[in-house]
């Protein structure tokens, strides 16, 4: 098993132990030696041990509750010591069939999903490192067991994307600038 699925798993059972109905949180994931290196005390702090190369998931202020995750993703970058990045969120999920029923409005859209009778919620931690590699873990609420845990790299492919940017450099070339 990688590092980097160890961190995604490892934060999705620590989010399982907390309940469900948890504000979507980032971490920064930071190779443990760096983090000995840089800062010995915050290393000791959360018990990683002299000597491991591990990742560890550094979180961070709670993103922005009127912005959409992908608005607050793309405001973000990373300072060079920061491997990777998760994300913890919830989201519900409707089946394909209830569509074309989904109100305009986004407060009416949400009560219609709220309300709907075929919702599935959904608690999903995705992980991307600069180097590409990625990992995801979902968890559907009617199955909420730790056996039951779907777990694959492409799981959530759109915010994949969306955190594997914060790691690209701005361009102001392309943006016209």
């Amino acid at each position: 098993m990688s590092l980097l699925e160890e961190v995604v798993l490892d934060l999705e059972r620590h989010s399982a132990q907390e309940g469900w109905d948890s504000a979507p949180r980032l971490y920064a994931l930071v190779r443990s030696t760096e983090l000995r290196r840089a800062e010995p005390g915050l290393a000791d702090q959360l018990g990683l041990p002299p000597g491991a190369d591990t990742l560890a998931a550094l979180e961070q202020p709670a993103l922005p509750e009127k912005d959409a995750i992908e608005d607050a993703l793309a405001s973000i970058a990373w300072p060079d010591a920061v491997e990777g990045c998760a994300l913890v969120m919830e989201r519900v999920v409707l089946p394909p069939e209830a569509e074309e029923d989904i109100p305009e409005d986004e407060a009416e859209a949400a009560s219609f999903a709220a309300n709907h009778p075929k919702r599935e919620d959904v608690r999903m931690v995705v992980g991307v490192l600069r180097d590409g590699a990625r990992h995801s873990a979902l968890r559907l609420r009617r199955h909420d067991s730790d056996d039951e845990v779907l777990a694959g790299p492409d799981l959530v492919p759109a915010l994949s994307e969306a955190l594997a940017a914060t790691f690209e450099p701005d361009d102001p070339a392309a943006s016209g600038g």
